[in-house]
């Protein structure tokens, strides 16, 4: 599953945070998820949290479960 799919390093997550490029991506649990298309990363924030970055530690407080992530497309994995 994961084999096909490019490999990120932290850095160039960060690069993605909806400032820098238009792509808007965070990663969770190793894998990182393009979530441009959602109205709630708009301009790379979601409420408390950041695009362009790790969010594995703050999934504890968010309203939700990590499921969310099953509706956004993975584009690579975490380096």
């Amino acid at each position: 599953m994961t084999e096909d799919i490019p490999a990120y390093s932290r850095s160039q997550l960060a690069l993605r945070n909806g400032q820098d490029r238009p792509e808007i991506w965070i990663a969770y649990k190793g894998i990182i998820y393009d979530v441009s298309k959602s109205r709630l990363w708009r301009d790379g924030k979601h409420y408390e949290h950041w695009a362009g970055q790790d969010l594995t530690p703050e999934i504890g407080d968010a309203p939700h479960t990590d499921r969310v992530f099953d509706k956004f497309k993975m584009v690579g994995k975490l380096i």
